[in-house]
């Protein structure tokens, strides 16, 4: 684990993430802003490089929970003084008006982490939420099997979880058991919202409407190529048995043909497989792009 001021050059803190402070203005940004909401004081100089490279780890680990002022020595003595700063960077912390904890010098960042979570007093991680992320971790890895049982563990931990139930239909569709996946959907209250949840909703509704049979779709495609029907119903078919990426090709090239068919039919179809595969995956994220150029282009 590296020190401050030994990695890489810093980012440049978020524009308003840091106040810039001075004597003048300590007892109304520091002593009078801390009985409102904890306050963390920087004192720092400009030729000091590990005062650079700290102002980013607090405003990582502040979040906008804290307060962040940063106060330039050599401009501004009269406060570094009466707190007895000797070497900087130091840091202090105010809660109440006066000052509550602080440390000098470079710190690794889990330390600055660990020294802001004290201070505004972060809830500790419950046990279903370390075995959700640890169920997400194995399903991205491909473990199908333990992450369903985390997810499960997390629901017994936590009955009505929305992370848990989403996450648990979502390897039982993975499995390619949508009976079992839409049992889990069932749990959740109607119109609850969750990402997984609505993806696998998605993922039911194309295979609840999918055609059994996939190959006449290919046949009748191959005869014809600017069979729509039939390009369409092999897109179901496809997104029915999770091959969302061939399914989007096929819609995208059906709305590249002739986008206002069956009055968009195609689109409403292409945004279903969207939701299905998760806002933020690739399959998405790339449909969205060349759908975009099809429609302006």
């Amino acid at each position: 684990m590296s020190l401050i001021g030994e990695t890489a050059p810093a980012k440049a803190a978020p524009p308003d993430a840091v106040k810039e402070g001075s004597d003048a203005r300590f007892m109304a940004d520091v002593i009078e802003a801390s009985k409102v909401q904890p306050v963390i004081v920087d004192f720092w100089a400009t030729w000091c490089g590990p005062c650079r490279q700290l102002t980013p780890a607090l405003v990582k680990a502040t979040g906008g929970a804290v307060k962040l002022v940063k106060i330039d020595v050599d401009k501004n003595p009269v406060f570094a003084g009466q707190l007895r700063v000797q070497s900087i960077p130091t840091v202090y912390a105010f809660e109440d008006g006066k000052p509550v904890d602080g440390f000098t010098g470079a710190l690794p960042e889990s330390q600055v982490k660990a020294f802001v979570d004290k201070l505004i007093k972060a809830p500790p991680v419950s046990e279903a939420e370390e075995l959700i992320a640890m169920a997400r971790e194995e399903l991205a890895a491909g473990d199908v099997g333990g992450a369903a049982q985390a997810f499960a563990q997390a629901l017994q931990q936590a009955p009505g979880n929305l992370d848990a139930i989403g996450g648990l239909a979502r390897c039982y569709l993975a499995g390619g058991d949508t009976e079992r996946a839409s049992e889990v959907v069932a749990m959740a209250p109607a119109g609850a919202k969750n990402a997984d949840l609505d993806s696998v909703r998605a993922a039911l509704a194309l295979a609840a409407a999918a055609p059994s049979d996939t190959a006449a779709a290919e046949r009748r495609l191959a005869a014809d190529p600017n069979d729509h029907q039939a390009r369409l119903d092999l897109a179901k078919g496809l997104a029915a048995k999770g091959k969302l990426a061939q399914a989007a090709d096929q819609l995208l090239n059906l709305i590249e043909r002739d986008r206002d068919w069956e009055n968009g039919a195609a689109r409403a179809q292409l945004l279903t497989v969207f939701e299905a595969a998760g806002q933020g995956s690739e399959i998405t994220k790339q449909g969205r792009r060349r759908l975009s150029s099809i429609l302006f282009s």
